[in-house]
């Protein structure tokens, strides 16, 4: 290989784990010759991809950084005052390289093990407060996709509450207020359809309602930046039995009358300017509040406070029994996705301001927007509304020339209609600002200068609607405003929690890969960072071109021939896909097919997608091996032919293994008039060797957080967009903005959307983006066939001293496998959980435990991980197989040892008295490697009854939990 061909392949080599020699060692443990010979054992001869994938060469870093600065200038950054939702804002420099540039934060896992996650927990728990203080309202949830969806999601769960039985809906109306947010209506009604909502527009002030109404949604400040007094209205729609939603804005309320003295059942919106870059649209932390009364149908995730078995105060997600994971096709949502990342980002910029800081900036805002509404009054125009906070709406006779010098001065307001100009200030908004934007409003061509007079009252805001009650009065708000102390802030959090910057996590089904810094650095230029999703297509075209591109090569690597990135989680995507299979079948005349077959074995996403898609789930058996039951499937399909939707299958299945019989499965649905969904998660064995469009399936949804390296960012941001067949293409998402932008297909338009955002969280394609140019068609094949090697490895080391289930008859896995750890429960009163505790001791958070069977864990150690790292997660969970050992043998008690006591703490270990019966240092340093680079989990096991018994989802002050 010649220097030039090494320089282009220097990704693969940082990005890949095993080097050759490493390679070598663990071809030998699994006993093959070589790498193509256990591909062969592994991935079916029928369903192998035959040619290269046509991707362009693999680009060096150095390569890469300098193409994507030269993309990046094809936008054009323009003074964004076009709101509808979101805002330009300024990230405090010390949150933008402690947390967002920080991969300490950005590759933690989701918070499903407590103990290791009570920094990110304790960030989530103040952005909860945040929430809940700013809307005062006593329960919000750790954040959810966007404001849109968090809309839908608050009349999904009124609907469900007002109307317990599905097939006899008393109240199937859901009022929506005009003045809503355009893409919020969008999303809305995608979600109404399917489950027989029927979605209402019309002005909140003179609306008939009655009892067959469930709910209403309103907006304050309003689309046209009005704000309006509710009060009446949430009084009338409560004499009917139904419940208010509102969609607001946090800046908003440390200066308006929040929506909980209102009497609104629940507040919504996005926390976007609240530190978070605009992105082209996201990822930003959606937030959802309300009564408590709400609290076992509350959507997403709640951080609950509880104890640990010390008697000390933890932190936990609280109430999991109610999500989809566990509750499947009875789930209140399905959702898997946040977006923890950027709520913690909201939560520390609310946390370095405190709540007087907030509010100045609020007032800024205001006082800015009062004396631009005075300047143009005085020049003759009118303004819609009397009373707002941050937006004006402009009457003009024409747009057009207002349009045309603002744009020559590099400034994008919104236009409603041909006589409505709107334009919303923000933070970045300066006093000199003000001088351009008046300018647009005089009809000559050259600038003119004008003396400004600020006014220090505000008369903008109605007496009935300012706020007089406080918020954000815990310490953890009032105390970190310098900017060494929100440094130490921040790193104390850091350090309570365990990422990719300390060891492997080996999640199955989650694929927790290298996010490499050369895939991150872009997101902070502010070409990509501080686009508006709603910006003129030609400010737009070098996210135009990141969208084309991407598009192109995941239709090239699934072999399929369209794409839809508009899902932002992948919970989004199977939505998305199972909609456009509904509407394809709408299309033919055949609406009535509405019958899901989704094998046992499915995420627990998968079912909870369908009921939301309005279908009807049949659960496929599986056989002893894990593979689907052919014989019950053909049953089943025949059984439901005439209203047979489609099927959801998983490849390779969730249990690891590549079923030879794929083609004869999507066969069968086929030959009944289904489509095949294929569920993207476990891409990450695929690409390059195979393909869902080679396998027969219809649609796929892509992990672009899984497979395509973007960062799990402790529990999100996602993005799951769908690729398509031709027949499904014409019926992928469209949206409310794409009618002003190039589509791909043009009846697209018509659809409606499933995200805010017409791409969904935009700014992180260029993570997938970058993965696929670095790699190239030769790196992204030997990802795949390298995450297959290290799962084999990994097997092949544990075999002897563990159960493994569901292998392929070489003995095989495919990039991920199942440890059955159920025998120990009979001969050592040892569960699932303790080996994950235990783990913790070693330093490594565990692999997916109980799914998709419990009692088990689930290994996938991913491309990325090298030989010595893979040695010491075998090496650890080979030392816990000898204390369990010790504990069949009785030499260790099975009530009290270090499994049921794990995880230790450095309080436990270093406290004066020591009881257990073995030492401190088996407890502490089971492990020579342990005591080079140990991690110390803050809490000891954690006490999740007690957290669901006396739940807490806000930051309270410590005295009160040891009265607790």
């Amino acid at each position: 290989m010649s220097l030039f061909e090494t320089q282009s392949k220097e990704f693969q080599h940082r990005h890949i784990g095993p080097n050759e020699a490493e390679t070598t060692e663990m071809l030998k443990a699994i006993g093959v010759a070589s790498l193509q010979e256990l591909i062969d054992r592994t991935v079916p001869p029928a369903i192998r991809m035959n040619e290269e994938l046509n991707l362009p060469q693999a680009m060096s870093e150095a390569e890469y950084l300098q193409h994507i600065k030269e993309i990046s200038l094809k936008n054009k950054v323009f003074k964004n005052y076009i709101g509808q939702g979101y805002y330009d804002t300024i990230t405090p420099s010390v949150i933008l390289r402690n947390v967002f540039e920080n991969p300490a934060w950005y590759t933690q896992y989701t918070p499903y093990q407590a103990e290791i996650s009570q920094g990110r927990l304790e960030s989530l728990l103040n952005f909860q407060t945040v929430v809940s203080d700013l809307t005062a309202l006593p329960l919000a949830n750790a954040s959810l996709l966007d404001e849109a969806t968090a809309a839908a999601e608050a009349m999904t769960m009124f609907f469900n509450l007002l109307n317990k039985d599905q097939h006899h809906v008393t109240r199937p109306k859901f009022f929506v207020d005009k003045d809503v947010f355009p893409q919020t209506k969008d999303v809305v009604v995608t979600r109404a359809i399917p489950v027989g909502i029927e979605v209402i527009y019309g002005d909140y002030g003179s609306v008939q309602l009655d009892e067959t109404y469930f709910g209403a949604l309103v907006q304050y400040p309003n689309d046209k930046g009005s704000v309006e007094d509710y009060r009446d209205f949430i009084n009338k729609v409560h004499s009917v039995g139904a419940y208010v939603a509102m969609a607001t804005d946090l800046l908003a309320l440390t200066l308006l009358t929040p929506p909980g003295e209102l009497g609104a059942d629940v507040a919504l919106g996005s926390a976007q300017r609240f530190g978070v870059a605009l992105g082209y649209g996201g990822p930003h932390a959606a937030f959802f509040s309300c009564k408590d009364e709400f609290k076992r149908s509350i959507p997403g995730r709640i951080i609950g406070v509880s104890v640990d078995a010390q008697g000390n105060r933890a932190l936990r997600m609280a109430l999991q029994t109610r999500e989809q994971h566990i509750k499947r096709e009875k789930a209140t949502s399905n959702i898997c996705t946040a977006q923890a990342l950027l709520a913690n980002m909201a939560a520390m910029y609310a946390v370095f301001h405190g709540p007087d800081g907030l509010q100045n900036i609020a007032k800024r805002v205001a006082l800015l927007t009062q004396t631009l509404a005075n300047a143009l009054e005085e020049r003759g125009y009118d303004l819609l509304h009397e009373y707002f906070f941050d937006t004006v709406v402009v009457k003009v006779n024409d747009a057009t020339p207002f349009r045309q010098k603002a744009e020559r001065q590099f400034l994008n307001f919104r236009y409603y209609d041909n006589q409505h100009i709107g334009i919303s200030l923000d933070e970045t908004t300066t006093p000199s600002d003000l001088f351009d934007i008046i300018n647009s409003f005089v009809n000559d061509v050259d600038p003119v200068a004008y003396e400004l007079q600020h006014e220090d009252t505000l008369d903008i805001i109605p007496t009935s609607l300012t706020r007089t009650s406080e918020f954000l009065t815990h310490p953890v708000f009032n105390t970190h405003h310098s900017e060494t102390q929100m440094m130490r802030y921040i790193t104390q959090l850091q350090n309570k929690d365990i990422s990719l910057v300390h060891s492997m996590i080996p999640l199955g089904s989650c694929t927790m890969k290298l996010n490499a810094a050369s895939e991150m650095i872009p997101l902070s230029w502010m070409h990509w960072s501080k686009m508006h999703p709603f910006a003129p297509t030609a400010q737009t075209e070098g996210y135009a071109f990141i969208v084309k591109e991407l598009s192109k090569y995941l239709c090239e690597i699934t072999k399929f021939d369209a794409c839809s990135l508009q899902p932002n989680s992948g919970a989004q995507g199977e939505y998305a896909g199972l909609l456009t299979i509904k509407a394809y079948h709408e299309s033919r005349g055949e609406g009535h097919r509405n019958v899901m077959l989704i094998p046992i074995s499915a995420h627990g996403t998968n079912p909870a997608s369908a009921v939301m898609c309005g279908m009807h789930v049949v659960v496929v058996k599986a056989l002893e091996n894990g593979y689907i039951d052919v014989e019950d499937l053909k049953a089943k399909a025949e059984q439901n032919a005439a209203n047979l939707a489609g099927i959801m299958i998983t490849y390779p299945s969730t249990y690891g293994v590549y079923e030879e019989t794929v083609k004869e499965i999507t066969e069968i649905v086929h030959s009944h008039g289904g489509q095949v969904y294929m569920d993207g998660a476990n891409m990450n064995a695929q690409v390059g060797l195979t393909a869902p469009g080679l396998i027969g399936a219809d649609v796929c949804h892509l992990n672009l957080h899984k497979t395509f390296a973007i960062p799990h960012g402790g529990g999100g941001p996602g993005m799951g967009p769908i690729c398509v067949k031709t027949h499904l293409a014409p019926h992928l998402p469209g949206h409310v903005e794409l009618s002003n932008q190039q589509s791909a297909i043009s009846s697209q338009q018509n659809r409606n959307a499933v995200s805010a955002a017409p791409y969904g969280s935009a700014s992180i394609l260029l993570i997938s983006y970058a993965y696929i140019r670095m790699l190239g068609a030769d790196g992204v094949r030997k990802a795949t066939e390298y995450a297959i090697l290290n799962a084999n490895y990994m097997l092949a080391r544990l075999k002897d001293q563990f159960d493994i289930l569901y292998t392929n008859h070489h003995g095989a896995c495919a990039h991920e496998f199942i440890v059955d750890l159920r025998p120990f429960k009979k001969s050592a009163e040892v569960e699932a959980e303790d080996v994950a505790k235990r783990l913790m001791d070693y330093g490594f958070h565990a692999p997916t435990l109980s799914f998709p069977v419990g009692g088990t864990i689930m290994i996938e150690p991913t491309e990325s991980e090298d030989k010595d790292e893979l040695d010491r997660f075998c090496n650890a969970l080979l030392s816990i197989r000898r204390e369990i050992a010790l504990i069949e043998e009785g030499q260790i008690d099975k009530k009290d040892n270090p499994l049921k006591n794990a995880p230790h703490t450095m309080f436990m270990v270093c406290s004066d008295e020591w009881k257990k019966p073995y030492s401190r240092e088996l407890a502490a340093f089971p492990l020579p490697y342990v005591k080079t680079a140990k991690f110390w989990p803050s809490v000891a096991r954690v006490n999740n009854t007690y957290g669901d018994r006396n739940l807490v989802c806000v930051c309270l002050p410590t005295e009160m939990y040891a009265e607790a």
